[in-house]
């Protein structure tokens, strides 16, 4: 029998070789590529084989060309490849829109911010002027401005001004008008600055998200062509994935509506904004997937930031003793939509900056979680955590959803916030991947820059774009390249309940990867950077291509 079966076998190989029409059929053959899959043991391989936008064989490349017949074929020429990289938490619809701002991101005073407004040019009568990205922690002079400037620049025309978190705007005197801001308002003075008597024109958290609604929206054939920017400049990082934190419902129709068409490729985990329409329309209704589009989670804002003093810390600001943080969500309204969520078994992806925040929502978790869990509720952010609370992420089984380039943003003010102390609990984005054994990255974009290079840089290095500093900063809590990769891949999908489908490159996995330039698992850190991506493919389909 051993002697029949070794026959049939050579016969085969033979018949194989020799005709090649037994090959089996493959829309796309990637060869001569250094992949690196995210798979459980790391593996590495050479070329690999698709079929309608799946993965169907992975190996050497004589094992994938000896078997397959490609209509395509990708000759990496000895280049990288990794599975499409993933934004745990972005804000796709919010950068869309935000490229027909004028960009206030990197100036480095209230001067320059009015004088790229003026290069701008003033808009249309009746259009607002928008902007934003301006951070007054890089000013010479650290505090908010006023809108004094802006009035007189802009009597007549709407100004909003955006800062880099979003949390905070400063709107000249008709922009207030128009949104119904005065100094009698249902906000109050932790939300709308008052001085002297008068409106300074910065609003905070739900005062600033009110004038943020109060400008016009982009819709139809403009807002299409934001969002087909935004994906391509996604595309140009090798994003194949974002989750998108915090949607309504006729944003999360026009995405879904879009990609159906086929006018939209870019693929999204949808965070609803939990109104009452999108509770009843999605939540009640259990969780809604197609082939480009998941949603089954609700975002919910338990504080503010960091940069604008509005996180909610458990003791007062070590730069300003008077203040001590915004909770924005009340706690009896986190734990009903807790219940909701719980009972329609959606995931609940809490923003907590400071400790407080983070302690109070990691209790009302804890209420509904009981204990070790697969639910994966969330924690965006989970930026400065008291070391006595870390453990509740592990024993609930809370899913750290971390930035790793906020820590490189912030640290050279961050302890000015904290003090000495409380900063050791900050950024700690090792000690919070322990708790579970994995954690999730993204870039939190606009806010941060969208390339997942250089959050894997960040995570590893824990340096800025210019190496500051040297030795890397609080490096105790730095990522592995290993964890670091995982982190924007395999565990970024496993954050929304679809690593067996995505986020590593294994057979029957959907063909979403990318070709990069350099090798990120190997070249010096302060050269990773500097890495670019060549090639992106999702769904076997080439997105980008240099």
């Amino acid at each position: 029998m051993s002697y029949h079966l070794l026959f049939s076998s050579l016969l085969f190989v033979w018949l194989f070789n020799v005709n090649p029409q037994m090959k089996e059929k493959a829309d796309l053959v990637v060869k001569n590529g250094i992949i690196y899959t995210a798979d459980p043991v790391n593996s590495r391989a050479e070329a690999m084989a698709i079929h309608d936008g799946t993965i169907v064989a992975i190996g050497t490349n004589k094992s994938i060309s000896g078997h397959y017949d490609a209509t395509r074929v990708i000759d990496a020429k000895g280049k990288y490849i990794y599975p499409g990289f993933i934004d745990a938490h972005c804000h796709f619809i919010g950068y869309a829109a935000g490229l027909q701002y004028v960009d206030l991101f990197g100036c480095k005073s209230f001067d320059e911010v009015l004088e790229r407004l003026r290069k701008a040019g003033a808009p249309f009568p009746g259009k607002w002027l928008v902007g934003r990205g301006w951070d007054q922690n890089l000013w010479e002079e650290k505090n908010f401005p006023d809108n004094s400037r802006l009035n007189a620049a802009y009597p007549d025309i709407p100004v909003m001004l955006i800062r880099v978190d979003g949390h905070v705007v400063l709107a000249n005197r008709e922009a207030l008008r128009r949104a119904g801001i005065g100094l009698i308002n249902r906000f109050g003075e932790a939300q709308v600055a008052i001085k002297e008597g008068s409106l300074t024109g910065i609003l905070s958290e739900s005062a600033a998200d009110l004038m943020r609604e109060t400008v016009p929206a982009p819709k139809g054939a403009e807002m299409l062509g934001l969002l087909k920017r935004a994906e391509q400049q996604c595309f140009a990082v090798g994003l194949t994935l974002v989750c998108d934190a915090g949607l309504d419902y006729l944003q999360v129709m026009t995405i879904d509506s879009l990609q159906k068409c086929g006018q939209l490729k870019m693929q999204v985990y949808a965070m609803l904004t939990p109104n009452e329409k999108n509770i009843n329309a999605f939540v009640k209704e259990g969780p809604y997937k197609t082939g480009k589009l998941v949603v089954r989670s609700i975002k919910i804002y338990a504080d503010g930031s960091l940069g604008s003093r509005t996180a909610k810390l458990k003791l007062p600001y070590s730069d300003a003793s008077s203040v001590s943080g915004i909770v924005v969500t009340s706690p009896d309204s986190i734990r009903k939509l807790c219940e909701i969520a719980y009972k329609y078994g959606y995931q609940v992806n809490t923003h907590c900056i400071g400790d407080s925040a983070n302690s109070l929502v990691l209790g009302i978790y804890g209420s509904f979680l009981k204990g070790r869990n697969d639910l994966r509720w969330r924690i965006e952010h989970a930026q400065v955590v008291d070391p006595a609370d870390v453990h509740l992420f592990g024993d609930y089984s809370v899913i750290p959803s971390v930035q790793a380039t906020h820590a490189t943003s912030d640290m050279k003010w961050a302890q000015d916030r904290l003090g000495p102390v409380r900063i050791r609990g900050a950024y700690a984005y090792k000690s919070l991947m322990q708790q579970n054994g994995w954690i999730a990255n993204g870039t939190d974009f606009p806010i941060e820059n969208i390339s997942p290079v250089f959050t894997f840089y960040a995570a590893v290095a824990r340096r800025d774009m210019d190496g500051f500093p040297e030795g890397g900063y609080m490096m105790e809590n730095a990522l592995t390249r290993e964890d670091a990769l995982r982190s924007i891949t395999i565990w970024a999908a496993k954050a929304g309940f679809m690593e067996h489908s995505k986020g590593s490159l294994e057979i029957g996995k959907d063909a979403d990867f990318i070709i990069l330039s350099e090798d990120i698992m190997n070249i010096p850190a302060r050269k990773i950077p500097e890495v670019k991506v060549l090639q992106t493919i999702i769904g076997g389909e080439a997105v980008l291509s240099k």
